[in-house]
């Protein structure tokens, strides 16, 4: 055990070697990797904040449940009883027939139509919060909520949740693919690297074959090259992220105070800059082993 982890030890040294020997091709490499990964990454960061300023503005979804015009008063006190005592519910509101039409009636353009009327058409209702404003949980509520006496429909409003939750699923989408088709280039990237390197070094390789060296310790160090270089790049990435989002705060800042608003666009989370740094690192070691896994046996 202590003379494997020695092994790596001396490899993870020996590829730290290699990039302090050639710092403005490490650099480079880094930037490369760090402007490819701050690019979805940036993507991600902006679709969160901009969906959290719509949550926090739009209004929450609600569920119209209109009764019978027949329904009589005890009725309704029945159905707002039963409605309280569901879980799912989280407030209930009763709009009578005659408040609704004087809503109605203060409605600017719409005084000569309703007074046109003669009589009320509206039907008492009441508006109802779910305490899970998911469509589907709402759909769920609206047709269970059908089904009982003395009502006569249920409307849910969520149309805008769903264009809400289709536009995050087309923008979450757009991310995943520009950040596979960078995926692939940085890879690609690594690729050229690791198999420079080798090709610098095929005498070494040879010579250390001759006195009994295995591939897998004569692979080593570029395994650790190509995952070093790929964190290293993650980290440049998460330091374009931060800069760029500070940038643009500055215009935000502007827009945000003329509204007497404090939004500031926020900094991927800490779970996601480790997750950014991990995938880099994946991805540095994958290219690595790729090169690793051609070019060895084309040096015999």
């Amino acid at each position: 055990m202590r003379t494997w982890l020695r092994h790596h030890r001396q490899a993870f040294a020996l590829s730290l070697a290699k990039l302090l020997a050639h710092k403005p091709a490490t650099l480079l490499n880094a930037l490369v990797i760090g402007v490819a990964l701050a690019l979805p990454a940036g993507g991600y960061a902006l679709l969160a904040n901009l969906l959290s300023v719509t949550q926090r503005f739009a209004p929450q979804p609600q569920l119209s449940l209109f009764l019978r015009p027949e329904a009589t008063r005890p009725e309704a006190d029945a159905i707002a009883a039963r409605l309280k005592a569901d879980a799912r519910i989280a407030t209930v509101r009763f709009v009578s027939r005659d408040e609704a039409l004087k809503g109605l009636r203060a409605t600017e353009g719409l005084a000569d139509v309703v007074a046109a009327l003669g009589q009320n058409p509206l039907p008492d209702a009441f508006v109802i919060r779910a305490r899970d404003p998911v469509p589907e949980t709402l759909e769920a509520l609206a047709n269970d909520l059908r089904k009982v006496s003395g009502v006569a429909d249920a409307q849910v409003d969520s149309a805008w949740a769903r264009r809400l939750a289709a536009i995050a699923a087309t923008g979450r989408i757009a991310t995943g693919l520009l950040a596979g088709l960078l995926a692939v280039g940085l890879v690609a990237v690594t690729f050229n690297t690791i198999r420079l390197q080798i090709l610098t070094h095929a005498e070494e390789i040879e010579v250390s074959r001759l006195i009994g060296a295995t591939d897998g310790y004569i692979a080593r160090p570029f395994y650790y090259l190509g995952l070093v270089q790929g964190v290293a790049g993650g980290l440049v990435g998460l330091a374009i992220l931060w800069l760029g989002l500070a940038v643009l705060n500055l215009g935000v800042q502007d827009l945000a105070d003329s509204y007497g608003s404090a939004f500031r666009l926020a900094f991927v989370s800490t779970g996601d800059s480790l997750a950014m740094i991990a995938f880099a690192g994946l991805l540095g070691w994958l290219g690595s082993y790729l090169s690793v896994s051609i070019h060895l046996r084309q040096i015999s």
